[in-house]
């Protein structure tokens, strides 16, 4: 099969080609998928794409006329792409489930860990020979209340090691998960309930029509004046311009996210030398209560071989005529 791989990074190259073993035929390109660069996908079969990249109609119309049949993400999410059109004009489309949720739990703590001590503004002073300790002052996560949005798997590994910490944890999840209930004693309300009594929230839902800027100014203001958001999820379920309000009032103790509503065209790029255009992104990353990563939490290496090797078993399986156990339809976009 004919593939060509768009948003490819120097980083999983290699993994790619190790786990093709030289099967299909791939191209590597730098470029995302998008209404422009769709054309490029002439003459190949499939098309392997990011998170990032942008599948809408628009583009899926464009990749059907030039012959691509299939498409396979290299990411868990895929709010990027329209499955319920792929479906109708008779794309097939898989993903990449996962293939590291503790990599993105574990992020997700060390950003908690980061921003509670301020181990980023620590460092720098240390760097400075500045050793005092007047502005480090952070907060025991024993005995916190922390709240966890969504808890399938990344969520479940979030709780059991919240719990380790001594913590008290309570969920919001549209299904509820019996074996943290009766093992880590997780309690299950409603979301702003949630919000309301916990120090520290964590975002790990998917990002949906019904989860879409679910944290706006009304979510944001239930949340304790002191309290910790965490988001490793999808930048899209929180309102930026209204968690910059919520922000400069001080009514949250701070903020940490490995994501961010308007990606495209910013994360994975170096914009050191040319900057950015994007003022509401440059207001929050200026925040000395906001600690932002660009989208790495996924990348581990033990991630990144999963990633690999899931790709190349989406293309083998059909290649081969195979049932794709990941292959998305519109039931499971629903679901």
């Amino acid at each position: 099969m004919k593939v060509l791989v768009y948003s490819a990074k120097d980083f999983e190259i290699e993994n790619l080609k190790k786990a093709n073993r030289e099967k299909h035929k791939m191209r590597f390109v730098p470029e995302a998928l998008d209404a422009t660069t769709a054309v490029m996908a002439a003459g190949y079969d499939g098309i392997s794409i990011f998170s990032n990249d942008d599948a809408s109609l628009v583009v899926l119309e464009i990749l059907k006329e030039l012959g691509v049949k299939y498409i396979t993400l290299r990411s868990t999410g895929y709010n990027n792409v329209s499955i319920k059109s792929a479906k109708r004009i008779g794309l097939r489309v898989a993903y990449a489930p996962e293939y590291s949720p503790h990599a993105i739990a574990e992020h997700a703590v060390g950003l908690l860990l980061a921003l509670n001590r301020k181990l980023v503004q620590a460092n720098a002073q240390v760097n400075q020979y500045n050793f005092s300790i007047d502005d480090l002052i952070g907060s025991d996560l024993n005995g916190k209340t922390v709240g966890i949005f969504g808890t399938g798997k990344i969520g479940s590994i979030l709780v059991k090691v919240f719990h380790a910490f001594g913590c008290k944890v309570l969920a919001h999840d549209l299904e509820r998960n019996h074996y943290l209930e009766n093992h880590y004693d997780v309690i299950y309300l409603p979301l702003e309930e949630m919000c309301r009594k916990s120090d520290i929230v964590s975002i790990n839902a998917p990002l949906t029509y019904e989860t879409h800027h679910i944290f706006d100014a009304k979510m944001l203001h239930a949340m304790k004046k002191d309290a910790f958001l965490i988001n490793t999820a999808r930048g899209g379920i929180i309102k930026t311009s209204d968690l910059l309000k919520v922000l400069k009032k001080g009514h949250l103790k701070g903020y940490a996210t490995d994501v961010y509503e308007s990606e495209r065209g910013v994360f994975f790029q170096d914009h050191s030398k040319t900057g950015i255009k994007d003022e509401q992104l440059k207001e929050l990353i200026s925040m000395p209560n906001v600690l932002m990563t660009p989208h790495q939490a996924f990348a581990t290496y033990e991630a990144l071989e999963r990633i690999a090797e899931t790709t190349i078993y989406n293309l083998d399986c059909w290649e081969e005529g195979k049932i794709c156990k990941n292959e998305l339809g519109y039931e499971t976009f629903v679901s």
